[in-house]
Protein backbone atom coordinates (compact mmCIF):
# COMPACT_ATOMS: atom_id res chain seq x y z
CA UNK A 1 0.00 0.00 0.00
CA UNK A 2 2.74 2.32 0.91
CA UNK A 3 4.50 1.73 -2.48
CA UNK A 4 1.34 2.47 -4.39
CA UNK A 5 0.86 5.66 -2.42
CA UNK A 6 4.44 6.73 -3.22
CA UNK A 7 3.88 6.10 -6.91
CA UNK A 8 0.67 8.12 -6.81
CA UNK A 9 2.48 10.91 -5.01
CA UNK A 10 5.33 10.88 -7.53
CA UNK A 11 2.87 10.96 -10.39
CA UNK A 12 0.96 13.83 -8.91
CA UNK A 13 4.15 15.73 -8.27
CA UNK A 14 5.19 15.25 -11.89
CA UNK A 15 1.85 16.45 -13.13
CA UNK A 16 2.08 19.43 -10.85
CA UNK A 17 5.51 20.30 -12.24
CA UNK A 18 4.21 20.03 -15.81
CA UNK A 19 1.28 22.20 -14.93
CA UNK A 20 3.66 24.82 -13.51
CA UNK A 21 5.70 24.84 -16.68
CA UNK A 22 2.58 25.25 -18.78
CA UNK A 23 1.33 28.00 -16.56
CA UNK A 24 4.69 29.75 -16.78
CA UNK A 25 4.61 29.70 -20.54
CA UNK A 26 1.10 31.08 -20.54
CA UNK A 27 2.11 33.81 -18.18
CA UNK A 28 5.18 34.67 -20.15
CA UNK A 29 3.06 35.21 -23.19
CA UNK A 30 0.78 37.47 -21.21
CA UNK A 31 2.68 40.55 -20.02
CA UNK A 32 0.14 41.17 -17.28
CA UNK A 33 0.77 37.92 -15.56
CA UNK A 34 3.53 37.11 -13.02
CA UNK A 35 6.21 34.65 -14.16
CA UNK A 36 8.27 32.40 -11.98
CA UNK A 37 11.91 33.38 -12.59
CA UNK A 38 13.18 29.86 -11.93
CA UNK A 39 10.86 28.35 -14.48
CA UNK A 40 11.66 30.97 -17.09
CA UNK A 41 15.39 30.55 -16.57
CA UNK A 42 15.13 26.81 -16.98
CA UNK A 43 13.08 27.15 -20.17
CA UNK A 44 15.46 29.68 -21.73
CA UNK A 45 18.41 27.47 -20.89
CA UNK A 46 16.85 24.56 -22.74
CA UNK A 47 16.01 26.71 -25.78
CA UNK A 48 19.49 28.25 -25.86
CA UNK A 49 21.04 24.85 -25.67
CA UNK A 50 18.95 23.61 -28.57
CA UNK A 51 19.60 26.72 -30.61
CA UNK A 52 23.31 26.44 -29.94
CA UNK A 53 23.41 22.93 -31.29
CA UNK A 54 21.48 23.99 -34.40
CA UNK A 55 23.78 26.94 -35.01
CA UNK A 56 26.84 24.82 -34.51
CA UNK A 57 25.49 22.29 -36.94
CA UNK A 58 24.69 25.05 -39.46
CA UNK A 59 28.07 26.74 -39.19
CA UNK A 60 29.78 23.42 -39.56
CA UNK A 61 27.94 22.77 -42.80
CA UNK A 62 28.59 26.26 -44.23
CA UNK A 63 32.35 26.39 -43.60
CA UNK A 64 33.29 23.69 -46.16
CA UNK A 65 31.00 25.26 -48.72
CA UNK A 66 32.64 28.66 -48.24
CA UNK A 67 36.12 27.14 -48.60
CA UNK A 68 35.15 25.32 -51.84
CA UNK A 69 33.69 28.48 -53.36
CA UNK A 70 36.84 30.47 -52.49
CA UNK A 71 39.08 27.79 -54.03
CA UNK A 72 37.04 27.79 -57.22
CA UNK A 73 37.22 31.60 -57.40
CA UNK A 74 41.03 31.53 -57.05
CA UNK A 75 41.38 28.86 -59.77
CA UNK A 76 39.08 30.82 -62.06
CA UNK A 77 41.13 34.00 -61.53
CA UNK A 78 44.40 32.14 -62.27
CA UNK A 79 42.97 30.70 -65.49
CA UNK A 80 41.80 34.15 -66.53
CA UNK A 81 45.27 35.62 -65.90
CA UNK A 82 46.87 32.82 -67.93
CA UNK A 83 44.46 33.41 -70.80
CA UNK A 84 45.11 37.14 -70.67
CA UNK A 85 48.89 36.52 -70.72
CA UNK A 86 48.63 34.10 -73.63
CA UNK A 87 46.46 36.56 -75.56
CA UNK A 88 48.98 39.32 -74.92
CA UNK A 89 51.86 37.06 -75.96
CA UNK A 90 50.12 36.01 -79.15
CA UNK A 91 49.21 39.60 -79.96
CA UNK A 92 52.77 40.77 -79.34
CA UNK A 93 54.09 37.87 -81.44
CA UNK A 94 51.77 38.78 -84.27
CA UNK A 95 52.75 42.43 -83.97
CA UNK A 96 56.44 41.52 -84.09
CA UNK A 97 55.85 39.25 -87.09
CA UNK A 98 53.88 41.92 -88.91
CA UNK A 99 56.49 44.56 -88.10
CA UNK A 100 59.27 42.30 -89.39
CA UNK A 101 57.33 41.53 -92.55
CA UNK A 102 56.37 45.14 -93.13
CA UNK A 103 59.85 46.54 -92.42
CA UNK A 104 60.83 48.55 -95.52
CA UNK A 105 63.74 47.46 -97.68
CA UNK A 106 66.90 49.55 -97.62
CA UNK A 107 67.20 51.45 -100.89
CA UNK A 108 69.78 53.66 -102.53
CA UNK A 109 69.25 56.49 -105.03
CA UNK A 110 71.78 57.08 -107.78
CA UNK A 111 72.10 58.32 -111.38
CA UNK A 112 72.41 56.29 -114.55
CA UNK A 113 74.07 58.11 -117.45
CA UNK A 114 73.01 57.06 -120.92
CA UNK A 115 73.41 58.91 -124.20
CA UNK A 116 74.07 62.24 -122.42
CA UNK A 117 70.89 61.85 -120.36
CA UNK A 118 70.76 61.39 -116.59
CA UNK A 119 68.20 59.04 -115.07
CA UNK A 120 67.48 59.08 -111.33
CA UNK A 121 67.07 55.50 -110.10
CA UNK A 122 66.05 54.26 -106.66
CA UNK A 123 66.70 50.56 -106.12
CA UNK A 124 66.95 47.89 -103.43
CA UNK A 125 70.43 47.93 -101.91
CA UNK A 126 70.38 44.13 -101.71
CA UNK A 127 69.16 43.74 -105.30
CA UNK A 128 71.45 42.20 -107.89
CA UNK A 129 72.86 43.86 -110.99
CA UNK A 130 70.71 41.49 -113.07
CA UNK A 131 67.55 42.83 -111.42
CA UNK A 132 68.85 46.40 -111.79
CA UNK A 133 69.34 45.92 -115.54
CA UNK A 134 65.73 44.78 -115.87
CA UNK A 135 64.65 47.95 -114.08
CA UNK A 136 66.92 50.10 -116.24
CA UNK A 137 65.33 48.58 -119.34
CA UNK A 138 61.95 49.95 -118.24
CA UNK A 139 63.51 53.38 -117.63
CA UNK A 140 65.78 53.79 -120.66
CA UNK A 141 64.37 51.33 -123.19
CA UNK A 142 67.77 49.62 -123.60
CA UNK A 143 67.30 45.80 -123.64
CA UNK A 144 69.08 43.87 -120.89
CA UNK A 145 71.04 41.82 -123.46
CA UNK A 146 72.45 45.04 -124.95
CA UNK A 147 73.41 46.74 -121.69
CA UNK A 148 76.90 47.27 -120.39
CA UNK A 149 76.73 48.82 -116.94
CA UNK A 150 79.81 50.40 -115.44
CA UNK A 151 80.50 51.51 -111.90
CA UNK A 152 84.17 51.69 -111.09
CA UNK A 153 84.61 49.35 -114.02
CA UNK A 154 82.31 46.81 -115.65
CA UNK A 155 79.99 45.38 -112.97
CA UNK A 156 79.23 41.67 -112.55
CA UNK A 157 75.61 40.64 -112.81
CA UNK A 158 75.57 38.40 -109.71
CA UNK A 159 76.77 41.17 -107.40
CA UNK A 160 74.40 43.20 -105.22
CA UNK A 161 74.52 46.97 -104.94
CA UNK A 162 75.58 46.57 -101.31
CA UNK A 163 78.53 44.40 -102.38
CA UNK A 164 79.48 47.04 -104.96
CA UNK A 165 79.34 49.64 -102.15
CA UNK A 166 76.92 51.86 -104.08
CA UNK A 167 76.05 55.03 -102.17
CA UNK A 168 73.45 57.73 -102.63
CA UNK A 169 74.16 60.11 -105.54
CA UNK A 170 76.58 57.63 -107.12
CA UNK A 171 76.79 57.49 -110.94
CA UNK A 172 76.50 54.50 -113.22
CA UNK A 173 77.52 54.60 -116.89
CA UNK A 174 75.25 52.70 -119.25
CA UNK A 175 76.65 51.74 -122.65
CA UNK A 176 74.15 50.28 -125.09
CA UNK A 177 71.61 50.97 -127.80
CA UNK A 178 67.86 50.86 -127.99
CA UNK A 179 66.34 48.21 -130.18
CA UNK A 180 65.00 50.80 -132.62
CA UNK A 181 68.51 52.23 -133.07
CA UNK A 182 69.91 48.78 -133.83
CA UNK A 183 67.17 48.12 -136.37
CA UNK A 184 67.85 51.49 -137.93
CA UNK A 185 71.54 50.61 -138.33
CA UNK A 186 70.65 47.30 -139.98
CA UNK A 187 68.44 48.89 -142.62
CA UNK A 188 69.65 48.56 -146.23
CA UNK A 189 71.99 51.39 -147.15
CA UNK A 190 71.37 53.50 -150.22
CA UNK A 191 74.32 52.85 -152.54
CA UNK A 192 73.93 56.21 -154.24
CA UNK A 193 74.18 58.02 -150.92
CA UNK A 194 77.33 56.12 -150.06
CA UNK A 195 78.90 56.99 -153.39
CA UNK A 196 78.13 60.66 -152.90
CA UNK A 197 79.68 60.62 -149.42
CA UNK A 198 82.77 58.88 -150.80
CA UNK A 199 83.15 61.56 -153.45
CA UNK A 200 82.89 64.31 -150.86
CA UNK A 201 85.50 62.57 -148.70
CA UNK A 202 87.88 62.18 -151.60
CA UNK A 203 87.56 65.84 -152.47
CA UNK A 204 88.29 66.85 -148.86
CA UNK A 205 91.91 67.11 -147.81
CA UNK A 206 92.97 64.67 -145.03
CA UNK A 207 93.53 66.25 -141.61
CA UNK A 208 97.09 64.98 -141.49
CA UNK A 209 97.90 66.93 -144.67
CA UNK A 210 96.61 70.22 -143.33
CA UNK A 211 99.31 72.68 -142.39
CA UNK A 212 98.27 73.20 -138.73
CA UNK A 213 98.40 69.45 -138.10
CA UNK A 214 101.31 68.54 -140.35
CA UNK A 215 103.80 70.54 -138.30
CA UNK A 216 102.97 68.44 -135.23
CA UNK A 217 102.92 65.11 -137.07
CA UNK A 218 106.22 65.74 -138.78
CA UNK A 219 107.96 65.62 -135.42
CA UNK A 220 107.33 61.90 -135.38
CA UNK A 221 105.92 59.39 -132.89
CA UNK A 222 106.74 60.38 -129.29
CA UNK A 223 109.19 58.08 -127.52
CA UNK A 224 106.73 57.33 -124.70
CA UNK A 225 103.69 56.75 -126.95
CA UNK A 226 101.69 53.62 -126.16
CA UNK A 227 101.96 50.92 -128.86
CA UNK A 228 99.37 51.27 -131.63
CA UNK A 229 97.73 48.33 -133.45
CA UNK A 230 96.17 48.78 -136.85
CA UNK A 231 92.85 47.10 -137.71
CA UNK A 232 92.12 45.97 -134.12
CA UNK A 233 89.39 47.11 -131.71
CA UNK A 234 90.05 46.85 -128.00
CA UNK A 235 88.35 47.99 -124.84
CA UNK A 236 89.68 50.90 -122.85
CA UNK A 237 92.73 49.96 -120.77
CA UNK A 238 92.61 50.03 -116.98
CA UNK A 239 95.24 52.76 -116.96
CA UNK A 240 95.20 56.26 -118.48
CA UNK A 241 96.03 56.50 -122.17
CA UNK A 242 99.29 58.47 -122.25
CA UNK A 243 102.20 59.37 -124.55
CA UNK A 244 100.09 61.64 -126.80
CA UNK A 245 100.55 65.34 -127.59
CA UNK A 246 98.34 68.35 -128.36
CA UNK A 247 98.73 71.10 -130.94
CA UNK A 248 101.33 72.83 -128.76
CA UNK A 249 103.27 69.53 -128.72
CA UNK A 250 102.69 69.24 -124.96
CA UNK A 251 102.15 65.82 -123.42
CA UNK A 252 98.53 64.71 -123.00
CA UNK A 253 96.93 61.81 -121.15
CA UNK A 254 93.28 60.71 -121.06
CA UNK A 255 91.71 59.25 -117.90
CA UNK A 256 88.13 57.98 -117.99
CA UNK A 257 86.34 58.44 -114.65
CA UNK A 258 83.22 56.45 -115.44
CA UNK A 259 81.91 56.55 -111.86
CA UNK A 260 81.89 60.37 -112.14
CA UNK A 261 80.84 60.42 -115.80
CA UNK A 262 83.90 62.54 -116.56
CA UNK A 263 86.87 62.56 -118.91
CA UNK A 264 90.02 63.93 -117.32
CA UNK A 265 92.27 65.58 -119.89
CA UNK A 266 95.65 66.04 -118.29
CA UNK A 267 98.64 68.08 -119.40
CA UNK A 268 101.82 69.12 -117.68
CA UNK A 269 100.21 72.39 -116.61
CA UNK A 270 96.77 71.23 -115.38
CA UNK A 271 94.01 68.61 -115.60
CA UNK A 272 90.67 69.49 -117.15
CA UNK A 273 87.75 67.48 -115.73
CA UNK A 274 85.25 67.38 -118.59
CA UNK A 275 81.70 66.05 -118.02
CA UNK A 276 80.89 63.49 -120.70
CA UNK A 277 77.69 65.29 -121.66
CA UNK A 278 79.64 68.50 -122.32
CA UNK A 279 81.47 66.87 -125.25
CA UNK A 280 79.46 67.47 -128.42
CA UNK A 281 81.38 65.26 -130.87
CA UNK A 282 84.50 63.14 -131.35
CA UNK A 283 86.22 62.89 -134.74
CA UNK A 284 89.34 61.01 -135.74
CA UNK A 285 91.44 60.03 -138.72
CA UNK A 286 94.40 57.67 -139.23
CA UNK A 287 97.74 59.42 -139.59
CA UNK A 288 99.13 58.76 -143.05
CA UNK A 289 102.23 56.65 -142.91
CA UNK A 290 101.44 55.72 -139.30
CA UNK A 291 97.99 54.11 -139.57
CA UNK A 292 98.45 52.37 -136.22
CA UNK A 293 97.86 55.83 -134.71
CA UNK A 294 95.08 58.38 -135.11
CA UNK A 295 94.72 62.10 -134.65
CA UNK A 296 91.53 62.78 -132.71
CA UNK A 297 89.51 65.91 -131.89
CA UNK A 298 87.17 66.37 -128.91
CA UNK A 299 84.58 69.04 -129.72
CA UNK A 300 83.60 71.00 -126.62
CA UNK A 301 81.32 73.58 -128.27
CA UNK A 302 78.76 73.86 -131.06
CA UNK A 303 81.32 74.65 -133.79
CA UNK A 304 84.48 73.03 -135.13
CA UNK A 305 86.50 75.92 -133.72
CA UNK A 306 86.03 74.40 -130.24
CA UNK A 307 87.82 71.15 -131.16
CA UNK A 308 90.71 70.04 -128.95
CA UNK A 309 93.17 68.03 -131.06
CA UNK A 310 95.18 65.10 -129.76
CA UNK A 311 97.83 63.27 -131.80
CA UNK A 312 99.24 59.75 -131.69
CA UNK A 313 96.19 58.04 -130.18
CA UNK A 314 96.57 54.21 -130.44
CA UNK A 315 94.23 53.04 -133.20
CA UNK A 316 92.88 50.06 -131.23
CA UNK A 317 91.25 52.37 -128.64
CA UNK A 318 89.57 54.86 -130.99
CA UNK A 319 86.19 53.11 -131.13
CA UNK A 320 86.10 52.54 -127.37
CA UNK A 321 86.90 56.20 -126.73
CA UNK A 322 84.10 57.40 -129.01
CA UNK A 323 81.54 54.96 -127.64
CA UNK A 324 82.37 55.73 -124.02
CA UNK A 325 82.20 59.51 -124.45
CA UNK A 326 79.09 59.49 -126.65
CA UNK A 327 77.37 56.63 -124.77
CA UNK A 328 76.97 54.28 -127.71
CA UNK A 329 76.94 50.51 -127.86
CA UNK A 330 80.23 48.73 -128.42
CA UNK A 331 79.75 45.85 -130.88
CA UNK A 332 82.89 43.96 -129.88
Amino acid sequence: MEGENKAVDDSSSLSDASQKVADSKTKSSDPGMDVDPAVVTESETVQRTENGKDSEAGSGDSQPADKGEASQAVQSEEKKQKLDYSDESSCSGKAEGESSQESPKETVTFKVMFNKTKYDVTFDLDGTVTALKEHIQTVTGVPVAMQKLMYKGLVKEDKTLRELKVTNNAKFMLVGSKLDDVLQVNKPVDKKALEEEAKKGAAKEPFSKMKQHKKVIDKGVPDDAMPGIKGVKERLPNVPISGMVNKANSKVRLTFKLELDQLWLGTKERTEKLPMNSIKAVVSEPIEGHEEYHMMAIQLGPTEASRYWIYWVPAQYINSIKDTILGKWQYF
